[in-house]
């Protein structure tokens, strides 16, 4: 099932619809690391990776993978392994999947530029779980936990996040 992304802040599967919060800078054409904006276009999903110190294991078709303390995804364009799942420490810059915070307590990954990986071009593009306050992402889609379990349920790899202007 596809799930579609509005720039007011709502994300929806089938009949459910959800308030999610997204980058800082709105929904735009990526073309740089850090613009903190959610790519507009369809979407693949990926693997799904979770806290499994804090969360069962997500109930979905896709791929799970529990998250260890050495996980990392490489943001660094001047990094070969730039807009990938690494192993810490790292040489480059990355963002820690391990985190103090829930933020990163269930992460879905999202297929945006994967295929060809293009240096410089946007890395760690996620979804994940929102802060209390949805505070802006730096260009991932943030939902309440609860939501965002019940959202991989309907998912299937077959399934496409569509995030576009309307």
């Amino acid at each position: 099932m596809d799930v579609f992304v509005e720039k007011i802040g709502i994300i929806s599967c089938g009949n459910q619809r959800w308030s999610c919060a997204l980058g800082r800078a709105g929904l735009g054409q990526k073309n740089t690391e850090g613009d903190g904006l959610t790519p507009l276009g369809r979407h693949a999903f990926g693997r799904v990776f979770w806290r499994s110190d804090r969360l069962s294991e997500p109930k979905t078709s896709l791929h799970c993978q529990p998250i260890v303390e050495t996980m990392g995804w490489c943001d660094d364009p001047d990094q070969d392994d730039y807009n990938t799942l690494i192993t810490l420490p790292h040489a480059g810059s990355f963002e820690e999947l391990w985190r103090q915070d829930h933020v990163y307590d269930l992460i879905v990954e999202l297929l945006y530029n994967t295929n060809p990986i293009v240096l410089g071009h946007g890395s760690a593009i996620f979804m994940h779980v929102a802060r209390p306050d949805f505070n802006p992402t730096e260009g991932c889609i943030a939902l309440k936990q609860k939501d965002l379990l019940m959202l991989l349920t309907m998912l299937n790899e077959n399934s496409v996040l569509i995030v576009d202007q309307k």
